[in-house]
């Protein structure tokens, strides 16, 4: 049951596990661990947010959408101006467990203008939520997580979903046993029951974000290039093994999730998970409209020396054929 629960979750939309966070965060055992500290929010590293380029979810903090934004000269962007982008989005984006109060004193800035600046950026959040809905859904949906970035010279993930991605769940076994150790039979099988609802909802944040933290690593050359011949070769059964999760869990993670590569094309995280055999296709066919004339051996020795690719000239003749070239010779010069 455990594990059914697990892939259930697992392949939620975005949107759909955000409800069900939001559904948990205002459960009473919750409120009443979260109050005693035997439960709390610690931050992802490196967590950032961004809007999404393309119909859906996101803030907007540029645009005429919000008419405090509208000339870029207002009240409230001076304010955030003063306080700068790294700490704006560490005590109004990243964490919103803080207090107006303690907000201000960070940021040294007024109680009455942390109010005002946290209620634009839930206002902006609401806006975003209910703006450029698509006409017509796609054949198939996908679920956008995050969008990749290129940020001094390497790539980044800036996730659109805050309520999300603000933190991971974190326990205090001593806090819980002493608020459970007078607890009636029926409050501590409550408690126990939201734990588990809890364990799952944390599994599926930290496996996605370090699926995501893995693929950025290992594709980080077709990122900064945009060539499909740069991907390296990766199967979800592998990285499942490197997550140390059931490979079955993985498939239901990531096949309906997308991601906003760096050049602002959405694309299913599958993308970032391509066969052997595509990234050879794509590599050959970029050698042989490059070189026309080479022949299947010739092609063979060139994949070798590109990308230290070892095939035999009867695969490389199956995978010209695979992609309808013509063979070495009778190829139309590429222009």
């Amino acid at each position: 049951m455990g594990a059914l629960k697990m892939a259930h979750m697992a392949e939620m939309p975005e949107e759909e596990f955000e409800k069900v966070l939001k559904e948990l965060e205002g459960n009473r055992f919750f409120t009443l661990l979260k109050a005693s500290g035997a439960i709390n929010l610690a931050e992802f590293p490196s967590a950032r947010y961004a809007a999404r380029n393309y119909a859906g979810y996101g803030l907007k903090l540029s645009g005429g959408d919000l008419p405090e934004l509208a000339d870029g000269g207002g009240d409230l962007v001076g304010i955030i101006q003063g306080i700068g982008q790294e700490k704006f989005e560490a005590c109004f984006l990243k964490d919103a467990v803080m207090s107006d109060v303690e907000r201000a004193e960070e940021c040294d800035i007024t109680v009455a203008d942390a109010g005002r600046l946290r209620d634009f950026v839930n206002r902006a959040y609401i806006q975003a939520e209910f703006e450029g809905a698509p006409e017509a859904p796609a054949a198939q949906v996908f679920s956008a997580v995050a969008g990749i970035e290129i940020e001094s010279g390497a790539p980044v993930l800036a996730f659109f979903h805050r309520e999300i991605w603000k933190g991971r769940y974190k326990v205090d076994q001593e806090k819980l046993a002493a608020l459970t150790a007078d607890m009636p039979p029926a409050e501590r099988l409550g408690v126990e029951k939201l734990l588990k609802r809890v364990e799952f909802a944390d599994k599926r944040k930290t496996t996605l974000y370090r699926a995501l933290e893995i693929l950025l690593s290992i594709q980080t050359d077709y990122l900064l290039t945009g060539e499909p011949g740069r991907r390296r070769p990766l199967s979800q059964k592998t990285l499942a093994k490197n997550l140390e999760v059931d490979a079955s869990v993985l498939n239901r993670l990531v096949g309906n999730k997308s991601v906003q590569l760096p050049w602002g094309t959405e694309a299913p995280m599958s993308v970032l998970l391509p066969s052997a055999k595509r990234v050879n296709l794509e590599r050959l066919y970029a050698i042989a409209a490059e070189k026309p004339e080479l022949s299947d051996e010739k092609l063979r020795v060139e994949l070798k020396v590109r990308h230290g690719v070892a095939l035999s000239r009867r695969s490389v003749a199956q995978y010209r054929k695979d992609m309808s070239l013509a063979a070495g010779g009778s190829r139309p010069e590429s222009v």
